[in-house]
């Protein structure tokens, strides 16, 4: 849903044509707007937003980051250690083997 532009100037003068006063018309085109304007964010909202977004992410990745080596690291040592109890298996089988 896009935002309504609305126009305050507009607004007063089709009251006071409507017989408003100035004060009366200016409360009423206030009052509008402000209803009108009521929780739409600005500009400044939405980059403070994506500021802590891209913060979060960061620090999310960072952490991502950190447990992908953790596991890495833990798989390639798994990997080393299984492959020298096999080594050490097969030298002992050749010893065995061997007059």
């Amino acid at each position: 849903m896009g935002a309504t532009a609305f126009d305050t100037y507009a607004a007063a003068k089709t009251l006071r044509e409507a017989g408003f006063d100035e004060r009366q018309a200016e409360a009423a085109v206030a009052m509008v707007r402000d209803a009108v304007t009521e929780g739409v964010a600005t500009k400044a909202d939405l980059d403070k937003g994506l500021g802590a977004l891209r913060a979060e992410l960061k620090t999310d990745m960072a952490d991502l980051e950190t447990r992908l080596t953790v596991r890495f690291v833990g798989i390639a040592v798994g990997i080393v250690l299984a492959n020298a109890g096999a080594t050490v298996a097969a030298v002992a089988a050749l010893v065995k083997l061997l007059p």
